[in-house]
């Protein structure tokens, strides 16, 4: 060290400023103190985020426009940070630090648009022609033929409790990837229960829905990877990404069909199949609980 020179201030990084669409489920972490966070996972259309927080998984993902819109996404037009798994982030105070890029959301959108009434006569019209697409497909689920999905379908259109908590205890992070089977197969289930629930008034749908919501998310950290966790409790809320509430719109006879199911069944390897096969349970056990199946 020369003598009489002080040492150099260490710079703060130039950040690139942007914004993105943001939604609704991220508002609260958002708008808190920050947080420090790291990265989950990096690839060229998305990042994930886990915030680390005691309460519930809180998971964020950064994504563009070519990705999947998550029920917890904010998506941008700029071009993903090069950032790798481990890396430091900071998500509050109305913005998301990622790499060089500060993100805010410049506008906000619903990850569990209400369906509005739909007679259950036309669920039941659904419901063979979801099942027919699905079994047409090259796409198969990760668990097609597992015990407890099939034990599961029997006790949510049955409406038993015990049947379908034992069922989906079992299922909670079976399986490998990001979004285990399992995992995908319940969310789906647990979007359906309340949308289509809610949408024909079948009180019994709703409150499995509630009882599953609560077995499913209790400890659920401990129980599957960080991004599932965080996706299981917004399917808790009702809440799913773009492609699985277009298969749901379609369900209600509002677009169509196959049109939206294609789209879902190419998500992941198995992710978009899981999460149909999730559905077709749920629709199933609305028919059933509201009486329509006849």
């Amino acid at each position: 060290m020369t003598v009489g020179t002080r040492p150099r201030a260490q710079r703060a990084p130039v950040r690139t400023h942007g914004t993105g669409a943001a939604s609704t489920a991220l508002r609260r972490m958002l708008e808190a103190p920050r947080s420090p966070a790291r990265v989950l996972a990096a690839f060229p259309a998305g990042v994930y985020l886990e915030v680390r927080t005691a309460l519930e998984p809180q998971v964020i993902a950064v994504v563009t426009g070519q990705a999947t819109r998550l029920p917890n996404a904010m998506v941008v037009n700029e071009p993903m940070p090069r950032v790798a798994v481990g890396d430091d982030a900071c998500v509050g105070d109305g913005s998301i630090d990622l790499g060089r890029l500060s993100l805010r959301a410049h506008r906000w959108w619903d990850p569990a648009p209400p369906l509005g009434p739909v007679p259950v006569e036309r669920l039941a019209r659904s419901l063979p022609a979801l099942t027919g697409l699905c079994a047409r497909s090259a796409r198969r689920p990760g668990l097609e033929g597992n015990g407890a999905a099939v034990l599961l379908a029997q006790g949510c259109a049955e409406g038993s409790l015990l049947k379908s908590v034992v069922a989906a205890e079992q299922l909670v992070g079976l399986g490998p990837g990001l979004t285990p089977s399992g995992d995908d197969v319940l969310a789906g289930l647990l979007v359906a229960l309340r949308h289509l629930g809610g949408a024909v008034g079948a009180a019994r749908a709703v409150w499995l829905a509630d009882w599953l919501a609560a077995a499913v998310t209790f400890d659920v950290r401990g129980r599957t990877t960080p991004i599932s966790a965080s996706l299981l409790h917004c399917a808790a809320r009702g809440e799913a990404s773009g492609e699985v509430l277009a298969v749901l719109r379609s369900l209600a006879g509002r677009q169509s069909l196959e049109t939206a199911l294609q789209r879902l069944l190419r998500l992941g390897h198995t992710s978009g199949a899981d999460l149909a096969w999730g559905l077709g349970i749920g629709l199933a056990a609305v028919i059933d609980l509201e009486g329509g199946g006849g």
